[in-house]
């Protein structure tokens, strides 16, 4: 009766967790130990001893990070094992060397200190993003809420002109101060906008990719067609005349040229949208004071006048300086003096892990930074659906955008912008925005490949 009633057993299906949660915690584990020893060199180096400072600064990342890992295993277990490993390896490096920034600052007797705020801003956003991931099943969720994706992205950038709430730092509207505590919703902005294009690209693609008149053998879309491109282009020209912030105005426009092309496969738009964004540039230099002091500093740094002007050249040239006593090796953590560049935490803290970490270390991040933004790419190219696609090319994206942005503001290789370096930098809104942007390609790539489930006959 027993064997009768075992052969009669109904098999139970066991979801088995793929080996690439264990190649994540792995990673976890070697990124956890490297954010460990750069905190640990910058207090011997600075204090010539350890304390247990070291453990405010690097138990919240990780405890959060291997959370998420949890979350991942089953929720998401099919999700890429390398994206939450590098972005905790650029967030623990980032608070590091803010921590070495704040002990340069207590040892000169300033009271301004940001580490701390930026491991409790870490710790908030990567609760989002644990939040993300429970509570977006998959795109398809998203999908409903296109318009409204849309609705909240404009309501967003418009609330730093609001008189109340609105607050101007550094000559830029971007901020709302709620409470004493400042917050830049653009930031959010972005990854609502994000959801917008896909699904209206989705929705369009065939018009704007078909339809139109030749002309010289290139088809030009109707005039409907280039309406959104010209939209676009205006909001970006208003985000640079009434925010006075050239780098987000670069990042919308570019951000939303590369998604049409990437959804349409058409030049045109590429083009076209190029030769917009370099005369926006250069009538904006001409006209509005504050772009072509931005000019100036950048096509003439060593310049007298510039380099002693309000806003002038100064901070760059104290940051090629600073790059430049890098060299190839670097001064090692703390053994530099990256507090000599103004803003050293925040838009030049490229600069200050340049200077200490040496031209390898510097070219080590930026292939952290590829890598993140390959995988991205990769489940763009692995998902059978559109809206999927470009979000994840989208996203992926605006790290790339914001990161060349940035470098080639601090090396001089584009004017100066103010845009944060994606983890790194110190702020709350940044971080808050790239943590679930990090949430979003985690999901989306657990929903690019087919699950299987495997049976075990017991």
């Amino acid at each position: 009766m027993n064997a009768l009633t075992e052969a009669l057993q109904i098999s139970k299906p066991i979801k088995v967790v793929p080996r690439s949660r264990n190649l994540e915690a792995l990673l976890l584990f070697f990124a956890a130990g490297l954010n460990a020893f750069e905190l640990a060199q910058i207090q011997l180096s600075i204090l010539e001893r350890m304390t247990t400072d070291l453990f405010t600064y690097w138990l919240p990342p990780v405890l959060f990070a291997f959370l998420l890992h949890l979350i991942l295993r089953r929720r998401a277990s099919e999700a890429d094992p390398l994206i939450l490993p590098i972005a905790l390896v650029l967030n623990g490096l980032g608070i590091a060397m803010i921590y070495r920034l704040d002990l340069a600052t207590i040892a000169s007797g300033g009271a301004e200190l940001f580490a701390f705020r930026q491991v409790m801003w870490t710790a908030l956003a990567m609760a989002i993003a644990a939040i993300v991931i429970l509570y977006i099943p998959s795109q398809l969720f998203l999908r409903r809420y296109v318009y409204t994706a849309m609705a909240v992205g404009i309501v967003l950038l418009l609330l730093p002109l609001l008189p109340v709430i609105g607050t101007t730092i550094n000559g830029a509207t971007l901020w709302i101060s709620l409470f004493g505590v400042t917050f830049q919703p653009g930031e959010i902005a972005k990854i609502a906008l994000i959801i917008f294009f896909s699904g209206y690209l989705v929705d369009r693609k065939d018009s704007l990719a078909v339809v139109g008149r030749k002309i010289l053998g290139i088809r030009i879309p109707r005039g409907r067609e280039l309406g959104p491109i010209l939209v676009i282009w205006l909001a970006s020209i208003g985000v640079l005349v009434l925010q006075r912030d050239l780098g987000t105005s670069i990042l919308y426009f570019g951000l939303f040229l590369v998604m049409i092309y990437v959804a349409t496969g058409r030049a045109f738009y590429a083009g076209i949208g190029v030769a917009m964004l370099i005369t926006g540039g250069l009538v904006a230099s001409r006209l509005l004071d504050y772009v072509s002091r931005r000019f100036d500093a950048w096509l003439n740094p060593f310049e007298q006048a510039n380099y002693d002007a309000v806003g002038g050249s100064y901070q760059i040239v104290q940051g090629i300086f600073g790059m430049a006593n890098g060299g190839l090796f670097g001064s090692g953590l703390g053994g530099g003096v990256p507090q000599l560049v103004p803003l050293a935490e925040s838009d030049f803290i490229i600069s200050s892990l340049a200077e200490e970490l040496g031209l390898i270390g510097f070219f080590a991040i930026l292939a952290l930074y590829f890598l993140l933004v390959s995988r991205g790419l990769k489940v763009a190219f692995r998902h059978s659906d559109e809206f999927a696609k470009l979000m994840a090319v989208g996203f992926s994206f605006v790290i790339a955008l914001q990161l060349f942005v940035v470098i080639g503001g601090v090396t001089r290789i584009l004017p100066l912008t103010g845009l944060t370096t994606p983890f790194l930098a110190a702020g709350g809104s940044s971080l808050l925005a790239n943590w679930i942007i990090i949430a979003m390609l985690l999901r989306l790539s657990d929903s690019a490949v087919d699950r299987q489930t495997e049976v075990i006959t017991r």
